[in-house]
């Protein structure tokens, strides 16, 4: 047994066993080891483990081994591959190797045999001869879009894809690499763009992306809309760089660093930009090249003479497409432009263009041509349309009737209220707009005419200042006002419109959740929408120029959600009626027409979109026997080339004859709807919709653009019946998959 050796513990011990013999020295027991190598140092003998082999002796020489062995030993290790320890792994074990280039059989990126898998590129069919001919390296392949766009995109949007890639890749036209892309609004020309780009970043036929980067220049409002779908349909698949605001030097840094990525894998392959912001940092993009660039809103690029169309002109890109849901087709030298800028060349150059289209095409479409001229002039236009064709796509809205709810269109005619009416016969009367047209000319003072009688058919309010003033036209007019009459407070009731107008919003809200978007051409009119929503007490939000581009995007979406409580939006149509998504609302008041319906269009088709559940209605308000209904008359008018209208001054002079440059100038009061006069309905009699036509058809000819005319007792809208009363007069309504056509 061990014993401690401490001296306090030696003391205790000493002190118990005093009889005892004094206690010999303690030591601990040494190990077995120790003992037996004690034991061997005594014997001289070395003891060693029979497990142990003994030590080889160092030397300076390599060991050599038989080459056959060494053989041997490499082929055992190559013998066994290395595998990816993932599970289902389908590749190519054992033939490629990190970091190095996968050699055999080029493979395309996504499978072109899968089912709904849209291809885009089908490489040739070789022979077996051909087959054995031909370097592996070098062979094309299936060139396919990405399956998560691909299962998304509907069947009118897959063949939109297939021609813009057709396009740019110069297989329609060779040596050209753009397009146009006029499909009307609704039909999704933003994801059919993003998967072009998409796919252009990430394959083509030679195994290697068709472009390093892609600029999509869009108006400053849509930027950020831009950026949100991008990122809904690729999911975060790749980072956009979008620019929508900031100082000068950090928008060139930016840009620089946009510009000077490079290499297979961009991290920002993406630039959104605004057209203001591309033509005043233009100097910094054109310093590099890009491989696309897309206009959004093209028809913004009609004159070729402006700063914004030369920009983008000279920015170095083989590839451009321009998106418009309303391409402009009446003024040709303005068509021309479009089409120059996608594919320059293609129709000549702008002398050519003017000698061998404009011109015939505008003496056979005037009224006094003779017939030989409007035989050449129909044989340039179906020339013209020819060409452009191979590069323009173009689908309507009625493929949307499959995929939306319902939309009813009606165009509401409403009587003027005796002030207006004594207004605007006051006006004519010292005016005289008609005296002023010499030679089917139109002055200035005749066009400032058209706009005060628009105005006053909208409220007159509006001309009120012009009234305290005594203006032209308006002496004495402010005895016509009522005693006490101020501006500060809207005053439904002297406006047949704005009357029709309470009536459809006060129905809509107290019998249904439905939202309303109202639309107008002049702010001066929105302020009259404000000051009826504060005394109804809506809720409403208003956008118009003044307002910031990041407060819009804000405002839009907060309006489109279901919990949100505004009930109006209210929407200047020049300031922001393109590219907007306002699905929230079911209901949308066109309150004025515009001289382009392409204005008028694109602002009545910001309800009717992709994620509308509801059944939708357009009302377009128009003041009977007025300007209005004269302005409506040319929108729908039906001609060679488009019913496009440029603007008020362009449209007027060339369009018009004298007799209908008068005809503006007239009030016909005792009418329930001259547009509905001049069409000579057949299925009515004395106003009223009794039957069909026994051949079947709507109206006389071939010019009726309407499903169904009716009075009170014809209509089927319970807020538009409810509003009857009020002042309307008569009603058109359409289903948004008829086709409109002009009324002559």
């Amino acid at each position: 047994q061990r014993r401690s050796l401490a001296p306090s513990q030696l003391a205790k011990r000493k002190a118990g066993d005093e009889d005892e013999e004094e206690e010999e020295d303690w030591h601990p027991p040494t190990s077995r080891k120790r003992q037996k190598a004690a034991s061997e140092t005594e014997s001289g003998e070395c003891y060693r483990s029979p497990f142990r082999k003994p030590l080889a002796q160092l030397t300076n020489r390599p060991h050599c081994l038989d080459s056959s062995q060494h053989e041997a030993f490499i082929r055992s290790i190559l013998s066994k591959p290395f595998k990816v320890p993932i599970p289902n792994y389908k590749g190519p074990l054992g033939l490629r190797s990190l970091g190095v280039k996968r050699a055999g059989v080029r493979s395309p990126l996504h499978d072109p045999f899968e089912e709904g898998a849209l291809v885009l590129y089908d490489p040739p069919v070789l022979s077996a001869h051909d087959q054995l001919k031909i370097d592996k390296d070098k062979a094309p392949v299936h060139v396919v879009v990405d399956p998560v766009l691909s299962r998304v995109l509907r069947p009118h949007q897959r063949e939109g894809v297939k021609f813009l890639w057709d396009c740019v890749t110069s297989r329609r036209i060779p040596g050209s690499h753009g397009c146009i892309m006029a499909d009307e609004m609704g039909l999704g020309k933003t994801l059919q763009c993003i998967t072009l780009m998409w796919t252009l970043l990430r394959q083509s036929p030679d195994c290697k992306p068709e472009i390093e980067k892609a600029v999509v220049v869009s108006p400053s409002s849509l930027v950020r809309n831009w950026y949100n779908e991008v990122e809904k349909w690729l999911g975060g698949r790749i980072q956009p760089l979008a620019i929508d605001g900031g100082s000068k030097e950090e928008i060139d840094r930016k840009l620089v660093g946009f510009m000077n990525q490079r290499g297979l894998r961009v991290p920002s392959p993406i630039l959104i930009i605004s057209y203001e912001t591309f033509r005043l940092h233009a100097e910094v993009l054109q310093k590099g090249s890009v491989g696309l660039v897309i206009c959004d809103e093209g028809h913004r690029l009609k004159n070729s003479e402006n700063q914004t169309y030369q920009a983008l002109n000279s920015l170095n890109t083989p590839r451009r497409v321009l998106i418009s849901g309303t391409p402009i087709q009446n003024d040709l030298l303005e068509y021309f432009s479009l089409v120059h800028f996608v594919n320059s060349g293609i129709l000549g150059t702008a002398q050519e263009f003017k000698r061998h289209f404009e011109m015939p095409i505008l003496k056979g479409r005037d009224a006094d041509a003779s017939e030989a001229e409007r035989h050449k002039g129909e044989e340039r236009l179906k020339e013209l349309i020819s060409i452009v064709n191979r590069c323009l796509i173009r689908r309507t809205s009625d493929i949307l009737s499959k995929y939306l709810p319902v939309k009813i269109e009606q165009v509401v005619c409403c009587r003027l209220t005796p002030l207006q009416t004594e207004l605007y016969k006051n006006f004519l009367k010292q005016a005289k707009p008609v005296e002023e047209l010499k030679e089917g000319k139109i002055s200035v003072s005749s066009l400032s005419s058209i706009t005060s009688l628009k105005k006053l058919c909208n409220h007159p309010a509006l001309i009120y200042d012009k009234c305290m003033e005594e203006e032209e036209g308006f002496m004495g007019a402010l005895d016509l006002f009522p005693t006490g009459y101020s501006t500060k407070s809207v005053e439904p009731q002297l406006s047949g419109k704005m009357l029709v107008l309470d009536y459809i919003l006060a129905v809509t809200k107290s019998t249904s959740n439905d939202k309303v978007v109202l639309v107008s051409n002049y702010t001066q009119t929105l302020d009259l929408f404000e000051k009826l929503c504060r005394s109804r007490r809506y809720l409403y939000v208003r956008l118009d120029g003044t307002m910031s581009i990041k407060k819009r995007a804000k405002i839009v979406e907060r309006f489109n959600s279901p919990s949100s409580p505004e009930f109006i939006f209210m929407l200047s149509s020049k300031a922001g009626g393109c590219g907007l998504n306002l699905i929230g609302a079911n209901r949308l008041v066109m309150f004025d027409p515009d001289w382009n319906p392409a204005n008028d269009e694109q602002a009545m088709a910001r309800v009717w979109r992709d994620g509308q559940k509801k059944m939708c209605y357009i009302y377009r308000l128009l003041s009977t026997g007025t300007i209005e209904e004269k302005i409506f008359q040319r929108q729908t008018h039906k001609k060679a080339l488009s019913s496009c209208v440029v603007d008020e001054e362009q449209d007027v002079e060339r369009h018009f004859s004298l007799g209908e440059l008068k005809e503006l100038f007239t009030l016909n009061e005792t009418t329930t709807s001259d547009t509905h006069d001049k069409i000579k309905c057949r299925r009515c009699v004395n106003g009223h919709q009794v039957r069909p036509p026994p051949d079947g058809s709507d109206c006389t000819s071939d010019v009726s653009q309407w499903h169904h005319c009716a009075d009170k007792r014809g209509l089927q809208d319970s807020v538009l019946k409810a509003a009857w009363d009020a002042a309307v007069t008569f009603t058109f309504h359409q289903h948004s998959h008829e086709e409109q056509q002009g009324i002559p």
